[in-house]
């Protein structure tokens, strides 16, 4: 990934793909990055494709998000997804978040590279399995 600066503000640009404003904000200034103390569920997914590695905790309450965080390994929107999906879940109640897409995230950023959506938009996925476990544990 290359940093190129242009009249003093800057775009993000990765084998010729040039990324939203969101998607830069999302990736400069991640929300809720870190992991939940004592989480209700928590999940880690893996791309299949490339090292990308995202880990999700949430706390759940009364069938509701009301804490998300994140870890994330991977490139610029791999970041910018997981800090967006954290984002869209806290609030929502467990049905709602459990169905967060990876179309609705990349939507939410602005769009990002088809190719990426396989690889790096990978909280989503992590979110489902995240509420499964508190699901398991929950009993």
């Amino acid at each position: 990934m290359s940093l190129i600066v242009c009249f003093g503000w800057f775009r993000l640009q990765e084998e010729g793909a040039v990324y939203s404003d969101l998607v830069r904000e999302h990736y400069a200034h991640p929300r809720n990055a870190g992991s939940v103390s004592e989480p209700s569920g928590e999940a880690t997914v893996r791309s299949a494709f490339d090292s990308d590695t995202v880990l999700i905790s949430l706390r759940i309450e009364g069938g509701v998000v009301t804490e998300a965080k994140f870890k994330c390994m991977g490139c610029a929107v791999a970041i910018a997804c997981s800090s967006m999906a954290t984002e869209m879940v806290v609030g929502k109640p467990v049905a709602e978040a459990y169905g967060i897409t990876e179309q609705a995230v990349a939507e939410a950023l602005g769009g990002i590279p088809e190719y990426k959506m396989r690889c790096s938009n990978l909280a989503p996925a992590a979110i489902r399995q995240a509420i499964d476990a508190w699901r398991v544990n929950a009993g």
